[in-house]
């Protein structure tokens, strides 16, 4: 029999759009996992996918190690989702959308923003949002093209459709959509082919970045695009393949996943058998995320420095104010790898709206942690060389934060 709150009946509600829109407590995915699951043995491929992957979440539910994250988790999503809507809805008009691109085998959408009066052979970043963001509120928050105003480069900004993901999350742990030629990242892919050539930028200087869900797709990008990326930025993120499966995917990011350093750069190598050269990568992850556990980060650095042939140990360890920034380098000396860890904040990206080279505004899961994470990695990309003096949009009223400063852990990864 239906428990009262999904039988029609009895004042409940079976609409399966609730499985979309509500973030519902673990006892009550549990319930409908019971409910819809058949036994392992008895599943077909036929069965509908939002049954299994409600009979995914419910499994995980159970587990007692991972109860009260998942908990936290929901809660926060449920704050993050309706703030990013009244965003999205704010500010979308200045993000340009793209389509005939390419076969999109992945189904995501193109925005851009293209800086007026673009400097011939500019460069290009490509911007990956987390869960329950949109584009345009990930740009909003993260101030991205600000510094594409101010230091004239280009942004693409794939979007993730609810038709792929209920939450918008880019499914970097699907096998479909961590392998080369096929899913999202031929989607971005075929974004950045086509709008390399429409705007004549630079094909040597591309990169890529992204937080929490995007963080992971950065990862999926570098590893089956090495060849397309001068470096990137992975944000509060975890690996490439890490997981295979939303299962596996919570269990990395609640518990972390620890692999010797070969076993991580193989996973690397023998995703497009790419011998080098091998983009740069930088690495930021709060010193207090319990969503992503810090953990991730450090084996992100094993296994980048293990495809660059680099020691275990850093080159630099320094304090920069309370945060620790370590770097490893080439035998050239220069900067291959770096780890950003931002002391006491929670799972997010750090922004510095205040500084004299401030940009963004905090939103759900974009901090002020008066260190500016963009402009840094811009910084590190060699993009802040060039200054321009450009109109800056107006900035727009911050969010307020309300419950969603209790609420540490987003829906990064559905």
């Amino acid at each position: 029999q239906l428990p009262g709150w999904l039988d029609p009946a009895r004042g409940g509600s079976a609409d399966p759009g609730l499985f979309h829109t509500v973030f519902l407590p673990a006892s009550k995915l549990i319930e409908i996992g019971r409910l819809i699951a058949p036994p392992p043995d008895e599943r077909t491929a036929l069965m509908l996918d939002l049954g299994q992957k409600i009979a995914d979440l419910a499994q995980l539910a159970r587990e007692r190690r991972n109860r009260r994250p998942w908990e936290k988790f929901l809660a926060a999503a449920a704050v993050a989702e309706d703030v990013i809507e009244r965003i999205d809805a704010r500010d979308r008009s200045h993000l340009a959308e793209i389509t005939g691109f390419g076969s999109n085998p992945g189904n995501l959408r193109m925005l851009a923003y293209i800086p007026d009066e673009l400097p011939d052979n500019a460069p290009l970043v490509v911007v990956l949002h987390g869960c329950t963001q949109t584009a345009t509120a990930y740009d909003t928050g993260t101030g991205w093209s600000t510094l594409a105003d101010r230091h004239g480069f280009a942004l693409l900004l794939p979007e993730q459709r609810r038709s792929n993901n209920p939450l918008r999350c880019l499914n970097w742990f699907r096998p479909q959509d961590f392998a080369r030629d096929g899913g999202e990242p031929e989607s971005i892919r075929q974004m950045i082919g086509h709008l390399v050539a429409a705007h004549g930028l630079d094909r040597k200087r591309v990169f890529v970045t992204g937080l929490s869900a995007g963080g992971a797709m950065t990862s999926v990008m570098l590893a089956t695009h090495p060849e397309l990326f001068a470096g990137g930025a992975v944000v509060a993120g975890v690996p490439y393949h890490c997981a295979e499966g939303l299962q596996e995917g919570f269990e990395v990011i609640f518990q972390g996943r620890v692999l010797p350093a070969e076993d991580w750069g193989e996973r690397v190598r023998a995703a497009t058998g790419h011998t080098g050269p091998w983009p740069r990568v930088q690495v930021w992850h709060g010193g207090a995320d319990v969503t992503v556990k810090p953990v991730n980060a450090e084996e992100i650095v094993k296994q980048w420095a293990n495809v660059h042939g680099l020691p275990a140990e850093p080159a630099a360890d320094e304090p920069v104010g309370p945060h620790r920034r370590r770097v490893w380098r080439d035998q050239d000396g220069n900067d291959v790898i770096e780890s950003w860890t931002v002391a006491g904040m929670a799972h997010g990206q750090a922004i510095d709206p205040q500084g004299p080279e401030g940009c963004g505004q905090p939103e759900p899961f974009i901090i002020d942690a008066g260190i500016s994470s963009p402009t840094r990695i811009a910084r590190s990309w060699g993009l802040t060389d060039l200054v321009r003096e450009r109109p800056v949009r107006p900035r727009r009223p911050a969010y307020e934060p309300e419950a969603a400063e209790e609420a540490d852990a987003p829906a990064s990864f559905r």
